[in-house]
């Protein structure tokens, strides 16, 4: 036992001495953290300014800046370098690195300059994108730029500008510079493959050419050796580079957020199984009840001791058992120790919300050969925290002595939000609901009005909102008066912000704060439904009797509003679903060859949300509805009353053209839901390429099977709702469909 505990005590010492020469070898002249938090957010104007990318802008930019920029600046830099050699007698290679507070001033001296230089020439490029004379350019320039244009695509991810991120990557960027120079005294050489952390520190890097020529002047030759980011690699070059980096630092290469992203002989790698982009602003923050939802990318590697024989007869019998410290607790996702051996081996591939807490991973041992019991040998834990806290945002444990775990997050990062509306009971105008308790309380004063409720939970199952539907008015008193139906055009809807305040068991008042209205109101003739928001926005709604729900039509509108909304029938954009058959367990598939997109009835009650601007003439899907199911998911800058009330009216609008209950609308009881923490939706998603597969729908987008995740009725989600029988105080059907299915 000393003598593995000396054995494990080397091998660590080892590697962190290997790590800290890394670190004391390469003195970098800039700091690339900050470089490359203003290259990200530069790249990401470009990607963003849509203009730019029109060919004869394109083609300007590229004269401007060869004709014009490159002689510009190279005056200025002859004329830097002899004020340099004349003070100081050597060239001070210090980058600019402008941040918001000082960009303005920058580009005011700037244009100074330009001015001075060409005083008939624009600042900016002026030329027409619609159409423009044609402009002759380098083609070796033009082929460059045509690249590199969409090189942002590769670092999208909001998670890359955290300064923790950047900071971990710097440090495997050194180590990878280490790496590639061991290189030259090593007897086996070929081309090292940078993951997509490390690659991104060395493009910023290269970004700053002469501080990159003056930091890696003595290793010109070796850095041919890299693989170049517009390249197609073998798989037996990352499988080289993956061991050379486990045999000098005894960590896995790839980690959370330090992929391998290169072609793999025209095999793409697949897109992440959540969508996340980096949001300015969120404009919900001014709602109290609504918190953010925070998500994290992590994964879990495996490795088996050396000395440990992975065919004993005790280690078929164990497994590794992953579970969630918080959250989710009816997450099942077991490995076998034999399917391991002593190469570092990706277990578990996540994406988790930052109310999970952290991951727990157990050993078990199955008793007998019938395994119908199982014993916790030994348990590790890797809290977030502990992780974010971590230098390089990865921590490593050991089970049993002879199991190594390593667990790596990016850092957590604002998500969608994703909201969902549950039934709940029928309330009165006061927005108290209608009960005897409530009316004992009053003294049998009666209850006036009638309006159908649903509470919207949130992604952690906290109500955040009260949507209450007008249908009747009138007075009811045990044993008095029955309400009326009301007239379609006086059937509101209102939002009101917060929760419930519970009276009496579950009998409760809504929340007084009333944040948004949708009014029924007269539709012009080739319409069928109209709705007046209290944002100023408009939504007509016309359906086809003679087809199905697919000849839905829907139109938005703001006359106050500049940009252009349009609500698009299905899953659209970053939301489409496509059919993949995977090429093997690496989680590759051939561009496009094997994609097909889903049939329109598993389309039916989606719709994606699209705002349309000068900036963004493509336009940007900013949420996914389903007014079925009364489900929304939403970007932090779209409006959550905006987007309830749209799926609300929708919903409301097509079960009157329909004349039948079509989203479960007549409920008015609170349903059984699953309970908080057994399998919240949304907490955890999995890769669908992960080793550790799982056909639960609850470790999948919400949307690729969302009647099966999100339906309120947990115990009976395939059959139709229970047949539910409802006090008088809350009416009968007749009451609710009178003036909707009439």
């Amino acid at each position: 036992m000393s003598s593995e505990i000396s054995s494990t005590r080397s091998t660590a010492t080892t590697a962190l001495s290997e790590i800290s020469e890394a670190d004391s070898t390469f003195r970098l002249g800039l700091d690339l953290v900050s470089a490359a938090r203003r290259n990200l957010s530069f790249l990401r104007a470009v990607s963003d300014s849509h203009w730019l990318h029109h060919k004869p802008t394109l083609l300007e930019a590229i004269r401007r800046y060869n004709e014009l920029w490159m002689p510009l600046i190279a005056d200025l830099t002859v004329r830097y370098r002899e004020y340099c050699e004349s003070k100081f007698s050597k060239l001070i290679g210090k980058p600019a690195i402008f941040g918001e507070e000082n960009e303005e001033y920058a580009l005011m001296r700037c244009r100074e300059i330009w001015v001075r230089k060409y005083p008939n020439v624009p600042f900016e490029n002026e030329v027409d994108s619609g159409f423009s004379d044609p402009v002759m350019v380098d083609g070796e320039l033009f082929m460059e730029v045509s690249k590199q244009r969409y090189l942002y695509s590769k670092f999208s991810e909001p998670y890359r500008s955290e300064v923790v991120y950047l900071i971990a990557a710097r440090q495997r960027y050194k180590e990878f510079l280490y790496l590639l120079q061991l290189q030259r005294s090593s007897a086996v050489c070929c081309r090292l493959v940078p993951a997509s952390d490390i690659l991104l520190m060395w493009l910023i890097h290269q970004s700053y050419p002469t501080v990159y020529a003056e930091d890696l002047k003595e290793m010109d030759s070796d850095i041919g050796k890299v693989v170049s980011v517009w390249e197609t690699v073998s798989k037996r070059e990352v499988e080289e580079t993956k061991n050379l980096w486990v045999t000098t630092f005894d960590q896995p290469y790839e980690k959370a957020g330090g992929e391998i992203g290169f072609n793999f002989n025209g095999v793409v790698p697949v897109k992440p199984p959540v969508f996340w982009e980096v949001s300015d602003m969120d404009v919900n923050s001014k709602y109290k009840s609504m918190l953010p939802r925070f998500l994290l990318e992590v994964c879990v590697f495996v490795r088996l001791k050396t000395e440990m024989n992975v065919m004993q007869e005790d280690a078929k019998h164990d497994v590794l058992h992953l579970r969630m410290v918080r959250c989710h607790r009816e997450l099942k996702l077991d490995q076998t120790v034999s399917n391991f051996n002593k190469s570092w081996q990706k277990a578990w591939h996540l994406y988790c919300e930052f109310g999970t807490k952290g991951v727990v991973v157990e050993l078990l041992r199955l008793g007998g050969y019938c395994f119908k019991a199982s014993t916790v040998e030994e348990t590790v834990f890797f809290h977030w925290n502990d992780l974010i806290r971590a230098p390089s945002l990865s921590l490593q444990r050991k089970i049993d002595q002879q199991v190594k775990i390593i667990a790596s997050i990016t850092p957590p990062v604002q998500a969608p939000y994703l909201l969902k509306c549950v039934p709940d009971r029928v309330t009165d105008d006061s927005g108290t609901m209608v009960s005897d308790v409530i009316l004992r309380m009053n003294q049998n004063r009666p209850q006036e009005g009638r309006w159908l409720s649903r509470s919207v939970l949130d992604h952690a199952g906290r109500e955040c909102f009260v949507v209450r539907m007008r249908v009747g008015g009138g007075f009811w008193r045990r044993g008095g008066e029955a309400p009326s139906a009301v007239k379609w055009e006086d059937r509101i809807i209102e939002i009101r912000e917060g929760s419930w305040s519970y009276v009496a068991g579950s009998i409760g008042r809504a929340p007084e704060k009333v944040v948004g209205t949708a009014t029924p109101k007269e539709p012009s003739e080739q319409w069928k439904a109209a709705w007046q928001f209290l944002t100023g926005d408009e939504l007509m709604v016309r359906w086809e009797a003679s087809t199905s729900i697919s000849g839905l039509s829907f139109f938005l509108r703001n006359q106050a509003a500049e940009l252009t909304v349009k609500l698009l029938k299905g899953r659209k954009m970053q939301y489409q679903v496509k059919k993949v058959e995977p090429r093997g367990s690496n989680g590759e598939y051939r561009n496009g060859e094997e994609e097909k997109e889903e049939d329109d009835e598993e389309e039916e009650g989606f719709l994606t949300l699209v705002r349309f601007t000068d900036d963004d003439p493509d336009g940007r899907a900013t949420a996914l509805l389903n007014w079925k199911l009364l489900v929304v998911e939403f970007m932090p800058e779209e409006d959550s009353v905006f987007v309830l009330l749209l799926c609300t009216s929708i919903l409301r609008s097509i079960s009157d053209m329909k004349k039948e209950d079509m989203g479960s609308l007549l409920i008015r009881r609170r349903l059984k839901e699953a309970r908080l923490g057994s399998r919240d939706w949304g907490s955890v998603v999995l890769h669908p390429f992960s080793s550790s597969s799982s056909t639960s729908p609850y470790l999948q987008p919400w949307y690729l099977n969302a009647k099966a995740v999100m339906v309120s009725d947990v115990a009976d989600r395939t059959i139709k709702p229970p047949r539910l029988s409802y006090s008088p105080e809350e009416g009968s059907d007749q009451l609710y469909k009178r003036g909707i299915f009439t």
